[in-house]
């Protein structure tokens, strides 16, 4: 295996252990999201790919989707981390705004964005696309931190010198928009996680 994976790795079973020793099971809270997501079925899209973490959780269970985010530098770590379990063919990676997204309407059936919310500029603009592109019947699925969890997350930051820039966007934003819409709304909670889940009928 190539040097690079294998690097890589290393730094995110790192990652992965430091944040389990802050009180944050980063696989763990993964599948707690997937399994109050199931069934998932249809044409897959993950909004803010990030360094793969749920990308990989995706993958592991078999499921093929598209993943978007706007930095390709978090997203070649992505690809390092998919390729190190030979998952990379599952996942098409799309390096892309969310505000602006290229594909057609109403091209998925399930929406996932895991951990991002509260780092949107503009909410409501990704909220309008997610909207745009969901079939009828489809669902979306949002999860971020609650309060523990971004004070863990804060804590992991600091820790290791740098500072988690949010813009500190809440969940509640994201249901009272759904609503409106005429979504059913499900929630669920996790210790660090919150997981909103809006289907359309």
């Amino acid at each position: 295996m190539e040097k690079e994976v294998l690097e890589n790795h290393k730094r995110y079973l790192e990652r992965v252990n430091f944040y389990q020793s802050n009180g944050y099971d980063l696989e763990k809270e993964r599948d707690f999201i997937l399994d109050k997501s199931l069934p998932i079925s249809g044409e897959i899209l993950e909004i803010g790919t990030g360094k793969g973490h749920f990308a990989l959780a995706l993958a592991k269970r078999g499921y093929n989707f598209t993943s978007i985010d706007i930095s390709s530098q978090e997203q070649g770590i992505a690809m390092l981390n998919l390729r190190y379990l030979g998952l990379e063919k599952q996942v098409a990676l799309k390096t892309e705004d969310a505000t602006r997204l290229s594909f057609s309407e109403q091209s998925f059936n399930i929406v996932f964005s895991i951990n991002v919310f509260h780092h949107l500029e503009k909410p409501q603009a990704v909220l309008e696309e997610i909207i745009r592109l969901l079939r009828n019947g489809g669902k979306v699925v949002l999860s971020d931190f609650n309060d523990k969890g971004l004070e863990i997350i804060n804590a992991c930051h600091t820790s290791e010198g740098r500072t988690h820039d949010y813009f500190k966007h809440r969940l509640n934003e994201a249901k009272e928009y759904f609503i409106t819409k005429g979504f059913k709304i499900m929630e669920y909670q996790s210790q660090v996680q919150k997981v909103l889940i809006a289907q359309r009928l």
